[in-house]
C-alpha cells in the first residue's frame, strides 16, 4: 500500500471534498494512492490529548481493512486519544454513511453550523473501535 503522510498534499484533497478551507499547518494527515492517484485521506487536527477532529474522504473502492487499521491506529495507540470526532454536514449522506458504517455514533447536530445548513457530529470512543489490534 503507497501511503502519503504530508498533510500539504493529503489536507487539501480532502478539505476541497468537505467544503472546507487547507490552511498550512492545520493537521496531519494519512493518504493512501491507489495507481499514482490519491483515493482516501484522513485529516487530523485539534488534538487536545484526550481527543482528535478528523476529516475523512475516500473515492472508489479505497476502504481496505489494512488502511482502516492504519488511520485508526494513529490517533487511538499513537496520539492516545480516548475519541475521534467527526463532522459532518447533514446533506452529506454518502459520508454519513461511510461513518456510520466504520463504527462512528451520532452524538448531536449543530444547528445551521455550515453553509447549507446543520453539522452532525460523529464520535467514535477506542473501546468502540473495531479496526484496532488487540
Amino acid at each position: 500500500m503507497n501511503l502519503c503522510l504530508d498533510a500539504r498534499i493529503v489536507g487539501p484533497w480532502v478539505c476541497e471534498k468537505a467544503g472546507g478551507t487547507w490552511i498550512e499547518g492545520r493537521g496531519t494527515a494519512i493518504g493512501k494512492f491507489k495507481n499514482g492517484e490519491l483515493v482516501a485521506g484522513v485529516l487530523y487536527e485539534d488534538y487536545n490529548g484526550a481527543q482528535v477532529l478528523a476529516h475523512i474522504r475516500g473515492d472508489g473502492n479505497w476502504a481496505c481493512r489494512e488502511y482502516l487499521r492504519i488511520i485508526f491506529d494513529y490517533p487511538f495507540n499513537q496520539l492516545k486519544v480516548r475519541r475521534i470526532t467527526v463532522p459532518i454536514a447533514s446533506h452529506n449522506t454518502k459520508a454519513i454513511n461511510l461513518v456510520e458504517k466504520m463504527g462512528f455514533q451520532l452524538e448531536c447536530v449543530l444547528s445551521q453550523a455550515t453553509p447549507d445548513g446543520d453539522m452532525n457530529i460523529y464520535r467514535m470512543f477506542r473501546d468502540d473501535c473495531r479496526y484496532l489490534k488487540r
